[in-house]
C-alpha cells in the first residue's frame, strides 16, 4: 500500500441507496410519516453501516488468537488445490501469444452474457476446505455474516485467508484470465477482492433473489455438498434494461466456477434438498471504479474508511500500488 494514503469508500454506500437504489435516486414522498419512517430506517442503516468494519476488526483478532484450526493447510494457496484443467488455462493465458479467442477453447459459454465456466479446485481440496467451514461454523467463535442476503456463511478475511489465499489466487491464476476476458472493465488490474462462502440448505437459506454485485468481475465457485436443483439465473446488465428480459439459467458443477460481470443482475433458485457451499469473489479495480462508482454510477464521492475499503483508492495513477489487498466488509 502507498504510505500516507487513505483508502476511501463512496459515500452512496453510507446513503440511502439500500432503499431507493442508488444515491443518484430521489423519492417523493406523499406524506410526511412515510418520509420521517423511512428516513428512520436509513439511519439507522448507515450507522449500522459505519460500525462493521471495527466490528470486523474485533472478529478478526479474537479468531486468530483462539479459534483451533482443523485443516490449517487450506489456508496457504498451493498448486496442488487447483485443477489441472485450471492451471492449463492459466499457463495459457501467460502465454506470448495468448488471446480470447483462445481462451474461450478452454472455457464452457453462456449465452452472449459473457458467463464463462472453468474447472477450478480439485474434489480433495473441496471437501478439505467444506470441512474447515464446518469446524468454524460449529464453534464458539464470533461470526460475521458476508451481506445483507445470505444469513449462512463466512468472511474469509475473518478467517485469515486474504494474505496466503485469495491474494495470490488473485494476482497469479485470475487477473491473467480476467485480463483477457474483461479488459474493458479493469480485468487486467484487479487490485482488490471481498471474499466470502455462502452456504444453502433447506432449513436456512434457500435461495439469493435477483441482485447485482459491488464488484467488477466475480468468480462463483461451488465447493459442494450433495445437492439437487438451486440453479443460478442470469438476466440482463444492469445498465442495459430490456422490455422482455432474456433469462438465462445456469447449473452448479462441483470444483468448477463461474466468471461473470458483477453488474450482471442474477440470483439462485431454491435447492430442494440436500446442502452447498459456495465461493464468492468479489474482484475489483481500483482504475475502474475510481472514475465511476459501480453502485451509483457517479464519480465516487470518498468519505473516510477505517482499516479496509471498497476498492477506492485515492492514490495517484504514479503513486499506485500493483496491488491494493482490500475486502469490503458488507
Amino acid at each position: 500500500m502507498a504510505a500516507g494514503r487513505p483508502f476511501r469508500g463512496c459515500a452512496c454506500f453510507f446513503t440511502s441507496n439500500i432503499f431507493v437504489g442508488s444515491c443518484g435516486m430521489h423519492v417523493r414522498y406523499r406524506d410526511e410519516r412515510q418520509f420521517r419512517r423511512d428516513y428512520g430506517r436509513i439511519e439507522a442503516e448507515v450507522q449500522r453501516r459505519k460500525q462493521l468494519v471495527r466490528q470486523s476488526a474485533e472478529r478478526k483478532a479474537i479468531i486468530s488468537q483462539c479459534y483451533k484450526r482443523k485443516h490449517s493447510q487450506v489456508y496457504t494457496l498451493q498448486d496442488s488445490f487447483l485443477a489441472p484443467g485450471f492451471l492449463e488455462i492459466v499457463r495459457y493465458c501467460t502465454s506470448p501469444d495468448a488471446n480470447v479467442h483462445g481462451l474461450l477453447r478452454y472455457t464452457e459459454s453462456f449465452s452472449d452474457k459473457r458467463i464463462y465456466r472453468l474447472p477450478v479446485f480439485t474434489e480433495e481440496f473441496c471437501r478439505s476446505f467444506i470441512e474447515e467451514l464446518e469446524n468454524f461454523e460449529q464453534s464458539d467463535m464470533p461470526k460475521g455474516r458476508p451481506n445483507s442476503m445470505n444469513n449462512y456463511g463466512v468472511l474469509l478475511n475473518e478467517l485469515g485467508m486474504d494474505e496466503n489465499f485469495i491474494t495470490p489466487l488473485r494476482e497469479k491464476y485470475l487477473r491473467p484470465i480476467t485480463a483477457l476476458l474483461y479488459p474493458d472493465l479493469g480485468g487486467a488490474c484487479l487490485d482488490s477482492h471481498k471474499a466470502f462462502v455462502v452456504k444453502y440448505s433447506l432449513h436456512e437459506d434457500l435461495d439469493l433473489g435477483s441482485h447485482y454485485d459491488n464488484a467488477e468481475v466475480t468468480l462463483n465457485v461451488s465447493l459442494g455438498k450433495d445437492f439437487t436443483e438451486g440453479n443460478l439465473y442470469f438476466e440482463e446488465f444492469r445498465q442495459d434494461p430490456s422490455p422482455v428480459p432474456k433469462y438465462v439459467e445456469v447449473e452448479h458443477v462441483g470444483t468448477q466456477g463461474l466468471l461473470h460481470r458483477g453488474g450482471q443482475i442474477h440470483g439462485a433458485l431454491p435447492i430442494a434438498s440436500g446442502e452447498r457451499w459456495n465461493l464468492i469473489i468479489w474482484l475489483r479495480s481500483s482504475a475502474i471504479r475510481n472514475q465511476l462508482c459501480p453502485m451509483c454510477d457517479q464519480k465516487p464521492q470518498l468519505v473516510e474508511a477505517e482499516g479496509f475499503g471498497d476498492g477506492f483508492t485515492d492514490t495517484s495513477e504514479d503513486d499506485a500500488p500493483d496491488t491494493v489487498d482490500l475486502c469490503s466488509l458488507w
